[in-house]
């Protein structure tokens, strides 16, 4: 980045712009959207590999039966933390507050977001809420041992600290609501001239379709979090039913929410995919206008199949025939976008450099866990392996190995941009090998323990299921091998990588046509957009 200022004044054209301090205090108290997403970026990665750092111990407690390196509840802990960082720290403020406010702003020709100020401020309150649960950890009976879902009865009555890190939690759905505004008053009104809807690239709509999620559906999560709060502070009896509560209605206003989230979790995973693959296809994007509608459809349809968690909880019949309906339309939209970008595949000139093999890697990954999704969303299959290994397996086949995947090619792919310089293309092919190798050793082992029966969250298991769980250890190792190779190469590359030009991929979208690194105001001068988003040969960019 090549600005280094830090407090705000409002120039003569509007804009807010960034002034005197240096230091750590020109990030920290900046406006400029490209720093607070590298402000992000520092922050969210970080947690990301703390929580690595716990998956890889809690698979060493697993490599054998009995205990190995920790006690039950030490491992109840771990788990609850990792999840927890995982989702609420990493993967739920990642794709939004890293690359939504790198690229977005510059892909719609904007000088910054609607609210800069506001934008700041989310990022703050994020750092609020993290620095909260990071302190339950370490205060009052010990962490959490809920498990991530907090579910009732037992975070309302365990001794350890839930109050607090709930409180946290409720404090990151916070910075997320502002963001989502921020982000859909940004891409209405400040797009530039000729930038109609049929020409905002498809991470822009990505961004669109998770914002709203993020603006209708957080609220929810916040109310259920100051009810068990209410519950263990105020013994409200909400979830207690000795007191005329239900713990169903818990689990139905936390899978209202959840299920969504899991869209803001994937929904820019895809448009960062659909980004990269016309670039290293050398082909438009296959049916542009569905794969922009499908992302509003995925969101829309999304927030209606929350039941499909609940399958084994004595809903009704109907409930449950409505649920896995339901569960199967969603379905429809992410298949559009798989076909989309196979057909964009199709007799293109392909280019298999890191970011393209990441994009590779997600379609597969991410078609796995949908498919094992349907076996979940099916009533009747759901039954014998609901709460088992395979949910894990599952889950992670959707979020690491879809939006993980997603997130480390958007990082190779964004990389020569705002750096302008490159990492070693041999090291990444390597890195990206043991990173596959890896996952699947992993998490496939995972799924076929759930089919023979192995319970998740437990701490210790039959002799029977040992084999598997040493090899989706041993991949574990893999994966984390993969993992370092691919920091070192990129850190590596930030240092004393090859300078590149402007366009190192030949991309059309808008920030390729701008200086590298972006300036602070991102264009010289008002863009005039004539031409699509993945047009070529008419975007005159070199």
């Amino acid at each position: 980045m090549t600005n280094s200022e830090a407090t705000t004044v409002q120039d003569e054209r509007g804009f807010w712009k960034d002034t005197g301090k240096t230091g750590i205090t020109s990030w920290i108290f900046s406006t400029d959207h490209k720093r607070i997403g590298f402000l992000y970026f520092y922050t969210v990665f970080s947690f990301f590999l703390v929580a690595v750092i716990l998956g890889i111990l809690m698979r060493i407690e697993l490599m054998a039966p009995g205990r190995t390196i920790m006690g039950p509840q030490t491992y109840n802990a771990l788990f609850t933390v990792h999840g927890v960082i995982m989702i609420f720290l990493f993967i739920l403020p990642g794709f939004q507050g890293v690359f939504g406010n790198l690229l977005m702003p510059i892909q719609i020709g904007a000088r910054d977001v609607a609210f800069p100020r506001l934008n700041l401020l989310s990022w703050w309150i994020y750092i609020t809420g993290a620095a909260t649960i990071i302190t339950s950890l370490f205060t009052g009976s010990g962490p959490p041992d809920t498990g991530w879902t907090f579910y009732v009865p037992f975070s309302a009555r365990t001794g350890t600290n839930v109050t607090l890190a709930v409180f946290g939690v409720f404090l990151i759905g916070m910075s997320a609501i502002l963001t989502g505004l921020n982000f859909v008053t940004t891409i209405h009104r400040l797009r530039a001239e000729g930038m109609t809807w049929g020409r905002i690239p498809l991470f822009v709509w990505s961004v669109y379709a998770t914002a709203w999620v993020q603006v209708l559906a957080t609220p929810i999560l916040g109310i259920t979090l100051l009810l068990i709060i209410a519950e263990r502070v105020l013994g409200a009896g909400l979830f207690d039913p000795g007191r005329g509560g239900d713990p169903l209605m818990y689990q139905h206003l936390f899978w209202i929410y959840s299920h969504p989230a899991v869209y803001i979790m994937i929904l820019p995973a895809m448009g960062v995919i659909s980004e990269i693959i016309p670039v290293f296809s050398r082909k438009p994007i296959f049916g542009y206008g569905m794969i922009a509608m499908s992302s509003l459809a995925i969101a829309a349809a999304g927030s209606l199949v929350w039941g499909h968690h609940m399958f084994t909880s004595g809903m009704s019949d109907l409930a449950v025939l409505v649920f896995s309906f339901l569960t199967f339309v969603v379905a429809i939209p992410s298949a559009i976008k798989v076909f989309n970008w196979v057909s964009t595949l199709y007799k293109g000139s392909i280019s298999l450099e890191a970011p393209m093999l990441f994009a590779l890697g997600f379609i597969l990954l991410f078609s796995i866990g949908g498919l094992t999704g349907l076996i979940l969303g099916s009533a009747a299959t759901d039954i014998h392996v609901h709460d088992t290994q395979f949910v894990v397996g599952h889950f992670h086949y959707v979020i690491f190995g879809g939006s993980g995947f997603a997130f480390f090619g958007a990082m190779h792919y964004w990389f020569p941009k705002f750096f302008g310089r490159r990492y070693r293309e041999k090291l990444a092919l390597a890195a990206w090998i043991l990173l596959f190798i890896g996952f699947n050793v992993m998490y496939f082992s995972m799924m076929v323990l759930g089919v023979e029966g192995m319970p998740r969250r437990y701490y210790d298991y039959l002799p029977e299921f040992h084999a598997l769980n040493l090899t989706s250890t041993f991949g574990s190792w893999i994966l984390f091998a993969g993992m370092v190779i691919m920091l070192v190469n990129l850190f590596h590359g930030l240092l004393r990588g090859e300078p590149v030009e402007r366009n190192p991929w030949g991309g059309a979208t808008l920030e390729w046509s701008i200086p590298t690194p972006p300036p602070t105001d991102n264009f010289v001068e008002e863009p005039v957009v004539t031409h699509g988003p993945y047009d070529f040969k008419g975007s005159g960019i070199p």
